[in-house]
């Protein structure tokens, strides 16, 4: 589990299984023979696997982090105001680091997070935990994420529930058929909440023994779930329709201080069959890959050790880990934990590489291949070539030659579902123009799959303090792992480009729960990504855990053509966001928002006037300069002349509604009595007969209306013509009004108004 937001860089996401990709040697596509169930593997089960979720996460860390339970209704939470029983850690941390007493020598200054943790604490302190870009945080006081399904979760959420069970089945619903529950925890976490916050002293694995006590009451409870134990437990689950779930461990203080090899088989008889022997911090097992500065002061904690060979933490120094030149911890598996990894062996568990130090990796590669390639897998990972600089540098991400060992094994790869800054893959064929998005993710499940050929799945760590993918669209942190410029630039180009919305929540809230990696799934393939293997990566799952548990012959593939070629260079944000101009000293993308979109500058908006004041003193709006901002159904009311912030495009009137100049009405026409009185009107709509306000809405050019005794009226005729075959228009009293044509001898004045046409000289009709 990657922990709080300074988490950032560990996301998770494991995409893609290569369906044909079988561990032992390669077979006609009818006849793919298995140790076990050969004839249900024919078929294969159908579905996607998710690799790495903290499903019952709310009982970690003493029960004092997470609000909201896995079956539990959802709930409003108290937005972290004091005393918040949620997302806080405590006031008094800053004395910790003082137990060792050589730590005065050490500025955590430069580190924020540290500083925060340690400096501040509280609320204030917590807000470190949560807040990266693109994103206002959901720790420390968090009064605008409050109400669950609107609020909370979205993409950034790290303090709030993500695996509620109807969730859960929503994702089962959308093809998830497997998925690794990892009961996980942290002494260190635990021990930095309120007590007031905690259930139970911190104690790892207490925390693990409740947590999967949970997965097996929630299995035993439930009828479209149920525990896997064996790979042909997990066959036949998923053949029934149901989701099989499988249970994990992850955590640093692995079966405590006991006899592990006890512990193993009692953990093991309670359902565990995959764990990973280190989790954020060196164990009695080996070595972890140190990646966060939090946990860096963790260890330091532990042993008060400080390393000069490689700046990792702050100021050239690295604190906790010994680590080499290349700030690679030098500690791998030690005798204890070969054996560990040897016993799991004996009893068919799958092993977890996940958090392992690079030395570890080899160390475990090692003992695979004594044992005839048992297979290895990564629960949750990104892939090191195509991840960006700054996360590339970091030995938790996993190279290719690890990859390598994977499939050697036959084992597998669970892809991070936050990918935050992403390389561009270019075979991918896809815009790698939304950083940190379902792009950032093609990109790199694209390389997985064409360049390092490795079977995937998802590996989404779900309520493991770590943020998600972020949206395409919306303004809650679209595109936002880069800088602001270049996130409001690629937001705007994803409206304009396609491919379209979801019409999910997936579309502005980003990848908020377990419920919505079916649209993570829909939109990468949307973007033109494969990804049928990732759709059947439960069957992958399935083949690695029947290898593990029957006979090897030796290596499952060779694994010689992987291809880490058609990477971009990576360019750094400072040095990208360059190429945008400035105003007030803010770089900005010009015409990148759109009316009511939030904005600094005028220049950000296409309409050229944003609310905002004083060099963004005050968030704004974009708002309409005219009508040409409003598209041809509306108009730009400005009620107050010189005001922007009361420009709002507001439909057309329709005829006879209150207006002011012609552009307000649907018409195109605005009139009136004297200019003192106006209203919107179709010119020469009106035939004879019919209510009109004035002359100009008649084809006649005529109303009998008036602006004082008659403000309503009717067309009048203004000549013959407006009139019936057989009529004409009168004149006198009857001006305006059609006369019916008069018959013989009728007083007459004008040869029109006679049926015969003549009106004689006695004033009579012929």
């Amino acid at each position: 589990m990657s922990h709080p937001r300074f988490w950032r860089r560990c996301s998770a996401l494991a995409l893609a299984l290569a369906l044909g990709c079988t561990p032992v040697q390669e077979e006609p596509a009818e006849a793919r023979p298995e140790p076990t169930a050969a004839t249900a593997q024919e078929l294969g089960v159908g579905g996607f696997a998710e690799l790495h979720h903290h499903m019952f996460a709310e009982e970690a860390f003493g029960g004092g982090w997470f609000h909201g339970t896995v079956t539990d209704a959802l709930s409003r939470c108290d937005g972290g105001w004091p005393e918040s029983d949620h997302a806080r850690v405590r006031m008094d941390l800053s004395g910790l680091l003082n137990l060792c007493p050589n730590s005065g020598g050490v500025d955590l200054r430069g580190v924020p997070i540290l500083a925060g943790l340690f400096g501040i604490g509280g609320a204030v302190g917590s807000e470190f935990l949560g807040k990266i870009e693109g994103t206002q945080g959901d720790t420390g006081l968090h009064d605008g994420r409050r109400n669950p399904n609107t609020e909370w979760p979205r993409w950034d959420t790290i303090a709030h529930q993500q695996s509620w069970e109807g969730w859960l089945r929503q994702a089962h619903q959308g093809g998830m058929s497997l998925v690794v529950v990892s009961a996980v925890s942290n002494k260190f976490l635990c021990e930095a909440l309120p007590p007031q916050n905690r259930t139970r002293p911190c104690d790892e694995m207490v925390d693990v023994e409740v947590q999967l006590q949970k997965a097996r009451d929630f299995a035993a409870t439930r009828d479209w779930v149920d525990l896997a134990l064996t790979p042909a437990d997990a066959r036949r689950i998923i053949s029934e329709g149901k989701l099989a779930m499988v249970l994990s461990i992850e955590t640093s203080k692995l079966f405590g201080s006991a006899d592990w090899r006890a512990e193993l088989n009692r953990f093991h008889a309670l359902g565990v069959r995959t764990l990973q022997p280190v989790h954020q911090l060196d164990n009695r097992f080996g070595g972890a890959a140190p990646h966060n500065a939090i946990f860096q002061a963790a260890q330091f904690l532990e042993n008060c050790h400080i390393d000069s060979d490689c700046g990792l933490t702050v100021g050239g120094l690295t604190l906790g880990f010994d680590v080499d030149s290349q700030c690679r911890n030098v500690r791998g598996l030690t005798a204890e934990g070969q054996q560990l990894i040897g016993a799991m062996m004996d009893k068919g568990m799958l092993i977890d590489l996940a958090h392992l130090s690079e030395k570890g990796v080899r160390d475990a590669y090692a003992v695979a291949e004594q044992r005839q390639y048992y297979p290895l897998y990564v629960s949750h990972g990104h892939f090191r070539e195509v991840m960006n600089g700054k996360l590339a540098e970091n030995e938790k991400t996993t190279p290719a030659w690890v990859v390598q060992m994977l499939r050697r094994t036959g084992g597998m790869f669970g892809l991070r579902t936050a990918h935050d800054e992403t390389r561009a893959y270019t075979k991918s064929g896809i815009a790698n123009n939304c950083q940190g998005s379902s792009r950032s993710f093609a990109q790199a499940y694209e390389f997985g799959r064409q360049g390092l050929k490795v079977p995937m799945a998802f590996g989404a760590d779900f309520n493991g303090f770590i943020q998600q993918t972020r949206p395409r669209f919306g303004p809650n942190g679209a595109c936002s792992a880069g800088f602001r410029a270049e996130a409001d630039a690629q937001e705007h180009e994803q409206e304009l480009s396609g491919p379209g919305r979801l019409g999910t929540a997936f579309d502005e809230q980003g990848l908020a729960h377990v419920g919505l990696l079916p649209d993570l799934i829909r939109d990468v393939r949307n973007l033109g990504a494969n990804t049928a293997p990732l759709e059947s990566s439960a069957e992958t799952f399935i083949r690695m855990w029947e290898r593990a548990s029957g006979p090897r012959t030796g290596m499952a593939d060779a694994a010689q053509d992987i291809d880490t070629s058609g990477v971009a260079p990576w360019v750094k944000p400072e040095d990208r966001e360059q190429a945008y101009p400035t105003v007030c000293g803010a770089h900005y993308a010009p015409d990148s928002k759109t009316l009511n979109e939030g904005c600094r500058f005028d220049a950000e908006c296409i309409s050229d006037q944003c609310t905002s004041v004083l060099c963004n003193t005050f968030d704004g709006r974009c708002v309409c300069n005219d009508d040409g901002d409003c598209g041809g159904a509306a108009y730009c009311q400005d009620e107050i002349p010189g005001n922007p912030g009361d420009n709002d495009c507001v439909a057309k009137k329709g005829n006879w509604d209150s207006c002011s100049r012609d552009g307000q009405c649907q018409s195109g026409a605005c009139g009136g009595c004297a200019n003192l009185v106006g209203w919107c009107y179709t010119p020469r709509s009106k035939a004879y007969g019919q209510t009109c306000k004035a002359d100009r809405e008649c084809t006649t050019d005529r109303c009998s209306a008036d602006c004082y005794v008659n403000p309503t009226g009717s067309c009048l005729c203004d000549s013959d013509s407006h009139c019936g075959t057989n009529q004409y228009c009168g004149w006198g009293l009857n001006s305006g009004k059609c006369q019916n044509k008069k018959g013989r001898g009728a007083v007459c004045s004008a040869d029109r108004e006679c049926q015969s046409g003549t009106c004689r000289w006695s004033f009579t009709c012929k």
